[in-house]
């Protein structure tokens, strides 16, 4: 992983379903974020992509008579989003691994997801240098810009 541009004719791996995000995340109802990714570039960036509804368990709370998304589980969306791109780019050596979530920098909620969204999590490594990524994430619903932040990520041994 490395801070150079894509060339051009660098492949984009197909979506990724929410079975196989399974297998590349430890996480698990009702704390696995994400359905699935696309526009996936190896080591270098991918779209994540939840399915906002109002089974959510969070919305019994947050809030029962306007329910938001709470702005920490965009976040942690974004972060399942990088950590399947790095174990997806890992190859066979994902299945010893774990991603921790290290740090969050400039993170700003700029409008309230709410049920029926689509959010498509945009995740690009900023750079990598060994077990320890930095990545740039923007949550977008139509389009529009609902949350950004930069965080990183290390590898670990299970």
């Amino acid at each position: 992983m490395s801070e150079e541009k894509i060339p051009s004719s660098t492949p984009i791996a197909d979506a990724l379903d929410v079975t196989r995000v399974m297998q590349l995340l430890p996480h698990r109802y009702p704390m696995l974020m994400i359905d699935g990714l696309r526009d996936i570039v190896p080591g270098i960036s991918a779209t994540g992509v939840k399915n906002v509804t109002m089974n959510e368990p969070f919305f019994q709370g947050h809030f029962p008579s306007h329910p938001v998304m709470p702005g920490v589980l965009i976040v942690e969306a974004m972060a399942q989003t990088s950590g399947a791109l790095i174990m997806h780019s890992a190859g066979d050596v994902a299945d010893s691994k774990l991603v921790y979530f290290m740090t969050i920098d400039k993170c700003r909620f700029r409008k309230p997801v709410v049920p029926g969204d689509t959010l498509l999590l945009h995740v690009s490594l900023i750079h990598g240098r060994g077990a320890v990524s930095k990545f740039h994430g923007e949550a977008r619903v139509n389009g529009q810009l609902m949350a950004e932040a930069d965080y990183s990520a290390m590898i670990v041994d299970k």
